[in-house]
């Protein structure tokens, strides 16, 4: 047993947590906003979604979630990072850039010292209180656009004055009012970047444009540091939609409820002010803005924010409904059964959310090899600058112009964002789909799955039996008074499979006397005077009813897996009823989409075996173990992964929990509404749909072509021009068009993932 399972399945059984993703769903409470618009630009729209985390005590010390407006990309994550991590009192820190949360692990009173580091980077930090219910920040006012395009003129002026032959100081003093028009902020940056030994984006940039200009090469440096202000600016906007990805959900929530009052009447309140079992009122073609039970009336809802369903279900009495979710029909009540903080739809997002702030291993890889890169490029930089004029008699400004074209080039941004734009874009795109996937390092791993173990009742099946087929023995009596005597007895009893029975057949309120259980066998009772049994084979056998004939359909019915069940007279059986638990219609439309994509499907289950057998039989499963215990579905799980590799382990979320546990990714179907499930997997279905599980793995080979044609896209990119830059084929404003046009193509790449 690995390490890795065993830590996974302590996990299952308490929060579940994730060791190989970093991440805790629903343990360590983060500031859950929705990202609104995170760029490398600093400006933001949030929106809050949740009650955001206060600080919480751990093993290690305390554990403080710390919002930063400005922590847009990789650059700020770096430059807090490398500021923090020499501090006394601070244990660990854990950046979340999609939501631009850092949670610092720090000692009691340290807080307030990192706080004022944070602001000496130029940073805002904010720390949530966990007591109000909106994030406490003021976003930052948009930035003019006027400056930026003055400075273009001036650049651009400044180049055709040059072109003309016009005096230096005209060309001079055109290019330092463009860099100062559009680089001003820039500089800032770098020069709080390089003061800390950070050499990022801003600080190479900077190093840059001011060597042009104390090269004279005023054109240039004014038009390279419009070109990359710009396009600082197209790529935030590009980065909109991939960080924004999971915004629209939130938005599918109204903002305000129509709320009984205690005096009778109904008022329009706030959502996020309606407190537990409040009765609530839904019209037609209204969205539901918390979560419920309806008390009265029904309706069709459309459902598919929550679950993913195409098609409206049927909702009455007693059945659930979900904030987010359309009504289409009629009006009901509900009763609030979850909080607007609690809601199905605003934990879907927080675990999408927090899904988003764990790296998973493409991207850890990729900020290991950035760590290295940058400091290999700025010293080849160096060299080149200072070697050839040094000791090979080489042009001073030659050289050093190559030097400072390196230096353009040697930002790694674009092979650094490649990564989390396509794992959010996947994780979204996927919540869109009713599956809630916990984590890129799932997201990365599903689409190598070999083998799929499911549980049966309520995966493959139904989950309840229903009535398949009658056989009526008699034919001196009317067909339909002998099955309204079934329905009328079958009501009486609380026993599944009478529930079955008395479901499919039409009442015909008889009068029932003397009704009396008989354990283990069925019930008896007197029907519209006429003493009747409805009960198993053994009550008939013991009753002497059976007769060959009865025998013969009862053993060809129990071979089909069928409980059958039969009403008697005191002289002789008058209708057979077999009920089973039927497949799932999607079950098997979902089993031949794995076989396509080449996974071997193999069901788990209590049942005895010939019951299992055929089941699988009816879906086409390619392998079946009946008669396990939770803990031999655990061994079969450990086989299952010896024989095939990576496998996954389809069930409930909890009867299922230790094979949950131990499969490399553990799938919680129908989990809609339901705590436990959404945190006892890996991967949430949120309805009981099993072809989302092809989609997910389909989604998963998708990203992962994503992600290494985005790593190829910005390494390749960024050779190509190091090597023109060493040999006078590429100019400054054309690495500044490399670095950010690498950047815009792997985000384009990425977002798009987010197609239907």
């Amino acid at each position: 047993m690995s390490a890795k399972n065993d830590a996974h399945a302590h996990a299952h059984a308490h929060a579940h947590t994730h060791d190989d993703a970093g991440a805790v769903c629903g343990a360590t409470p983060v500031a859950a906003v929705v990202p609104g618009i995170p760029d490398c630009c600093g400006s933001e729209t949030d929106t809050p979604l949740v009650k955001p985390g206060a600080p919480v005590s751990t093993a290690r010390g305390i554990q403080t979630p710390i919002r930063i407006l400005q922590m847009d990309c990789p650059t700020e994550e770096a430059l807090s990072r490398s500021k923090l991590g020499g501090m006394t009192g601070v244990a660990g820190m854990e950046f979340n850039l999609m939501q631009r949360v850092l949670t610092v692990t720090h000692a009691p009173g340290a807080i307030e010292p990192i706080l004022q580091a944070i602001r000496t980077l130029g940073f805002t930090p904010e720390i949530a209180d966990g007591t109000s219910t909106v994030a406490r920040h003021t976003p930052e006012p948009a930035k003019p656009w006027w400056p930026l395009a003055l400075a273009g003129v001036a650049a651009a002026a400044s180049e055709a004055m040059q072109w003309a032959g016009m005096p230096n100081w005209a060309v001079a003093g055109l290019a330092v009012i463009a860099v100062l028009g559009s680089g001003l902020t820039t500089y800032k940056k770098g020069w709080i970047a390089i003061t800390n030994g950070n050499l990022n984006i801003n600080a190479l940039m900077s190093i840059a444009v001011t060597g042009a200009l104390l090269l004279g090469q005023w054109p240039e440096a004014a038009m390279v540091m419009v070109l990359f202000t710009l396009a600082e600016l197209i790529e935030a906007k590009s980065l909109d939609r991939a960080r924004n990805a999971i915004q629209g959900l939130l938005q599918l929530t109204p903002e305000r409820a129509s709320v009984l009052q205690a005096d009778g009447n109904w008022s329009d309140v706030a959502a996020k002010s309606v407190a537990l079992d409040a009765r609530v009122r839904v019209k037609p073609g209204e969205r539901i803005a918390l979560d419920g039970k309806i008390v009265k009336g029904r309706s069709t809802v459309n459902q598919a924010p929550i679950t993913g369903e195409s098609m409206p279900v049927e909702k009455a009495e007693g059945d659930p409904v979900f904030a987010g979710t359309i009504n289409m029909s009629g009006t009901f009540e509900y009763l609030v059964t979850a909080t607007a903080y609690d809601s199905t739809l605003a934990r879907i997002i927080h675990a999408v959310e927090e899904a988003q702030g764990t790296k998973a291993p493409t991207q850890r890889f990729v900020d290991q090899f950035a760590r290295i890169y940058t400091p290999v490029v700025f010293a080849i930089a160096l060299a080149i600058a200072i070697i050839p004029p040094l000791l090979m008699g080489g042009d001073w400004f030659a050289w050093i112009y190559k030097a400072l074209v390196l230096l353009v080039i040697a930002c790694p941004c674009a092979l650094v964002i490649s990564t989390p734009v396509t794992i959010v874009s996947g994780l979204a795109a996927a919540a869109r789909r009713g599956i809630l996937i916990k984590g890129g390092v799932y997201l990365e791993k599903a689409h190598r799955i070999k083998a799929i173990a499911l549980d049966k009742t309520g995966t493959i099946t139904e989950g309840k039996p229903k009535l398949v087929d009658t056989e009526f023995v008699t034919s001196t009596l009317p067909e339909w008074q002998i099955l309204r005597w079934a329905a009328d007895m079958a009501a009486q009893s609380d026993h599944p499979v009478s529930k079955a029975i008395s479901q499919s057949l039409e009442s015909g309120n008889s009068r029932l006397d003397e009704f009396t259980a008989l354990p283990g066998r069925g019930v008896q009772a007197r029907v519209d005077g006429q003493k009747l049994v409805l009960g198993n084979h053994r009550l008939i056998e013991e009753l002497g009813l059976c007769s060959p004939a009865i025998e013969t359909y009862l053993k060809k019915q129990e071979a089909m897996g069928r409980t059958v069940t039969l009403l008697a007279s005191g002289t002789q059986v008058l209708v057979i009823f077999a009920v089973a638990d039927t497949i799932k219609e999607s079950s098997r439309e979902a089993l031949m989409q794995l076989k396509r994509l080449g996974v071997v499907t193999v069901m788990l289950t209590g049942d005895n075996t010939v019951t299992a057998q055929t089941i699988a039989t009816q879906a086409g499963i390619d392998d079946v173990r009946g008669n396990l215990l939770p803990e031999d579905k655990l061994t079969a799980i450990e086989r299952l992964q010896d024989q095939y590799g990576v496998c996954a382990m389809v069930g409930d979320g909890i009867n299922d929990a230790p094979a949950l546990a131990r499969a490399d990714i553990g799938v919680a179907m129908g989990a809609a509404g339901t705590d436990i499930a959404m945190e006892a997997a890996d991967v949430v279905i949120m309805n009981d749909d099993l072809r989302r599980i092809p989609e997910a793995i389909v989604l998963s080979g998708k990203a992962q072509s994503v992600l290494y044609q985005n790593i190829a896209l910005a390494l390749g990119i960024k050779s190509v021009f190091l090597v023109l830059a060493v040999f006078d084929g590429a100019s400054m404003w054309m690495a500044v068009f490399a670095d950010v046009g690498a950047s815009l193509l792997v985000v384009a790449n990425g977002l798009r993932l987010l197609r239907k």
